[in-house]
């Protein structure tokens, strides 16, 4: 318990002083993010945000890595292989993230040049480190919700790999989804590495139930630092918002809570745990699908995502933040209560 607290008071230290550190950076430098106006029918009303110093991800990433790495300067804690494999997918992905946003900044327009390309190229590096983690560690290569054995389904081994890979895409592009608004995405991202956190501690302490978890104490490590290097942020990005995170940052978030969810063997209970990146990624599908379905006439809301549909009806971008936190609060307890519940289920009847 020692390493996870470390991991995450170091996380959340070196996040504050190096988000303040980049802010000033960035305001010197004179590069901030662009924001879409009306003619790509974008959030006009958030022009005033244009110029705002964006990449904070960076601070995110290097503060949860100085955790993890610290955490293990202690002893007694092994540097496991489904760890090393989630901090190259986290690299590779934030580093995807970092590309398009420095070529928004250089070209100030909030579309990088891999824009129309961007989502084939994660899916691509997705499938590949689903492979590499499939392939190269113990995790369990079943379907599963709460443990490695409910509901347990089994798939040949080339499925597993593709069902992987399409929880790492889809999930670090619903936290980009949601990166939307001041503070949403690192708030709702800190409640669910707090989750994962309390998951895979318990499956440390009681083996007997989740012993397929491989090294369950370094993920809980590895999660408990992104946990505190997105409270760090969050100081600085809570509305009105001196930073924004950046695709470098919500790329990387989204993938290292995929990951989590692969190791610890609750894939399914992912859907719960980030319930409100799957509203906000589900509006926008369900909003191209009508507008195409209509021959391009109609929306379903005013604006997707859904939260920029909740500013135009006329609530204020805090109350929008302050109420989805609490949507994401209540799934992000609700999953921890099915997982404990399980587990009480399974220890009643040994």
């Amino acid at each position: 318990m020692i390493a996870v607290m470390i991991a995450g008071a170091t996380a959340m230290l070196v996040s504050l002083f190096g988000t303040r550190f980049l802010i000033k950076f960035f305001r010197k430098a004179g590069t901030g993010q662009p924001i879409l106006g009306k003619e790509d029918l974008g959030p006009e009303h958030h022009m005033a945000k244009q110029g705002t110093p964006t990449m904070g991800g960076l601070a995110i990433i290097l503060a949860a890595l100085a955790g993890w790495l610290v955490s293990h300067l202690r002893g007694g804690i092994a540097f496991s292989d489904q760890a090393m494999i989630m901090w190259v997918a986290v690299l590779a992905l934030g580093g995807m993230g970092f590309i398009d946003d420095f070529i928004k900044v250089r070209k100030r327009h909030n579309r990088g040049i891999f824009w129309k390309k961007k989502s084939y190229i994660t899916l691509g590096i997705s499938m590949l480190i689903a492979w590499w983690l499939v392939a190269a560690t113990g995790v369990s290569e079943t379907i599963s919700f709460t443990r490695s054995n409910f509901p347990g389904w089994h798939v040949p081994w080339p499925l597993f790999v593709i069902f992987v890979g399409i929880i790492i895409w889809s999930t670090s592009n619903a936290v980009n989804v949601t990166d939307g608004l001041d503070g949403l995405a690192g708030g709702s991202a800190m409640l669910g590495f707090l989750a994962f956190t309390i998951i895979a501690y318990w499956a440390f302490r009681n083996p007997t139930v989740y012993g397929d978890v491989v090294n369950p104490l370094d993920l809980a490590v590895f999660a408990a630092a992104f946990a505190g290097a997105c409270g760090g942020f969050l100081w600085y990005n809570a509305a009105p918002a001196r930073i924004f995170m950046g695709d470098v940052g919500a790329l990387a978030i989204g993938t290292a809570l995929a990951l989590l969810a692969v190791t610890s063997n609750t894939q399914l209970l992912l859907i719960l745990i980030c319930g409100i990146n799957v509203m906000e990624a589900g509006s926008v599908a369900v909003q191209m699908t009508v507008f195409k379905a209509s021959g391009r006439k109609k929306r379903l809301f005013r604006m997707s995502p859904i939260h920029h549909h909740f500013e135009l009806i006329g609530w204020p971008e805090t109350t929008v933040i302050i109420r989805f936190w609490l949507i994401c609060g209540i799934f992000v307890a609700s999953a921890l209560a099915i997982f404990i519940g399980d587990f009480t289920h399974i220890t009643d009847n040994l």
